[in-house]
């Protein structure tokens, strides 16, 4: 990928002159050499660069990170490969962090900023529609909500984030073909935008007439963080099963984060990078002419033994971590006495309180994303920008960028999931066989050998190559 006519090769590493390649301001604009640098060279530079920048953004050396900033710019593009995209990508994070410290130049600089929620729940319908992640674990949610409604005849599904309607269309078509009869259904759909859940409704309502299946929709107009569990109107008697696609991390530092966003604060510019770290990067680094694409380069370290955040915040034991809000979440929710509640996450650990553990693992797992948008769509196409700065960018720079309770994207691994879960009182459901098998076939219709799927306790995880990106779990109340 970081060779344009995909045969050329480095025979020593380019890194042994990047180090003394100053950063010094004095250097004429616009850098002549680096514009000299061949394609894989630029990749390597790029990745340089990159954790030079972060390192002087932690150790609060704003000017060598302005000047790290200037040389990145004049190397990386939204529309270049996919190291060009990536560094677009996390030097505006880390110019968005630089920025947060002039909190006035910050606020005047996004007053104009208007939110564009169609473009966003359009980005997320792109994602849906090129990259089949989500409609596995729409395949697998479903068939675990069939087999534990077997023999129900009122069933209702509480979708915590209503946005595609087809997968609940897919549901009602299974569920009307049962051999018993189909149960009475209702679903009730959360979302902050009323017009997705009134075109939801409208879609569903359809499908269910068409197949004369007893139907209700309850829509809830709300953020998660905000949610009135009364609202969901669970009635006795019925059979409930809740769905859960890259939600309830949104949750885990809403409490926390909260009583500690002061501690965060006075550390914002005080995380320096150890040099276990800075050495693996430069060992990422001088690999990456091996590789063809910037995932196998990560995967190839992580197969060498590095691992980039054992000292991560999230690495601790769950039961010492303070409560947060989303334990008192998922209280209310197994209050509710559910059958089966099927939760889809990002399998990576994305909650570290230091800024440069979590580069590292975010440039790891959104290497594989952007390394699995290049085999769906081309360098420019339009859909793959849209998705690849308003959806994957705009997760970056919460994960690098923000602090307390303003950084949303706190994804955690399958391993921490269940033992809040457990810790909650859910029991977990193994996934099918029947599922897995559903999965596997959608992934091979696919027609790219790069997507795997993986059991792991009864869960699924969905790879790119061997690299982790979601995990699909099941749970049960237990009394």
């Amino acid at each position: 990928m970081f060779q344009e006519d995909g045969s050329s090769s480095v025979t020593s590493s380019p890194l042994q002159m990047f180090p003394m390649m100053s950063l010094s301001p004095n250097l004429m604009c616009p850098y002549p050499w680096l514009k000299e640098l061949k394609p894989e060279e630029r990749g390597l530079y790029l990745i340089h660069l990159l954790v030079t920048c972060a390192n002087h953004v932690a150790s609060g050396s704003l000017e060598n990170a302005n000047i790290a900033l200037d040389q990145i710019s004049h190397l990386a593009s939204p529309d270049g490969d996919t190291m060009q995209r990536i560094a677009s990508y996390f030097s505006e994070a880390l110019a968005d962090r630089i920025l947060r410290n002039w909190p006035g130049v910050y606020k005047a600089f996004n007053s104009t900023k208007l939110p564009n929620l169609a473009e966003e729940v359009l980005v997320r319908k792109l994602f849906f529609e090129y990259l089949p992640f989500m409609k596995v674990a729409f395949v697998i949610t479903n068939q675990a909500i069939i087999e534990a409604m077997e023999g129900e005849k009122m069933v209702h599904v509480i979708d915590l984030n209503v946005s595609e309607p087809a997968q609940w269309c897919a549901l009602i078509r299974d569920l009307s073909a049962r051999p018993e009869g189909p149960p009475h259904l209702r679903i009730t759909g959360v979302h902050r935008r009323k017009e997705v859940l009134d075109q939801a409704a409208h879609v569903l309502i359809e499908e269910a007439e068409k197949l004369d299946l007893s139907f209700q929709f309850n829509p809830v107009v709300s953020r998660l963080d905000n949610l009135d569990i009364e609202k969901l109107r669970v009635k006795t008697g019925e059979a409930l099963a809740i769905s859960s696609i890259m939600q309830l991390h949104s949750l885990v530092g809403s409490g926390a984060a909260a009583a500690s966003a002061a501690a965060d604060n006075s550390r914002y510019n005080r995380s320096p990078m150890s040099n276990a770290f800075s050495l693996n990067l430069h060992r990422v680094a001088a690999q990456m002419n091996q590789n063809n694409t910037l995932g196998d380069l990560l995967e190839k370290d992580m197969v060498n033994g590095h691992s980039p955040s054992t000292d991560s915040a999230s690495s601790s034991p769950l039961s010492s971590a303070p409560t947060s809000s989303i334990d008192g979440f998922l209280g209310a929710l197994w209050g509710l006495s559910p059958k089966v509640m099927v939760v889809t996450e990002q399998d990576s650990d994305h909650n570290g309180k230091n800024l440069m553990e979590r580069l590292s693992e975010s440039l790891y797992f959104y290497a594989a994303l952007f390394d699995c948008l290049e085999s769906a769509l081309p360098r420019a196409s339009s859909e793959r920008l849209k998705m690849e700065k308003m959806l994957l960018g705009e997760e970056i720079k919460n994960i690098i960028a923000c602090e307390g309770v303003e950084r949303k994207e706190r994804h955690e691994k399958l391993e921490k999931w269940s033992q809040r879960f457990d810790l909650t009182g859910f029991s977990n459901v193994p996934l099918s066989y029947y599922a897995m098998l559903q999965a596997k076939r959608l992934l091979q219709s696919v027609n790219c050998d790069g997507y795997k799927i993986r059991e792991e306790n009864g869960c699924v995880v969905i790879c790119w190559q061997d690299r982790p990106l979601f995990s699909v779990s099941a749970w049960s109340w237990n009394p």
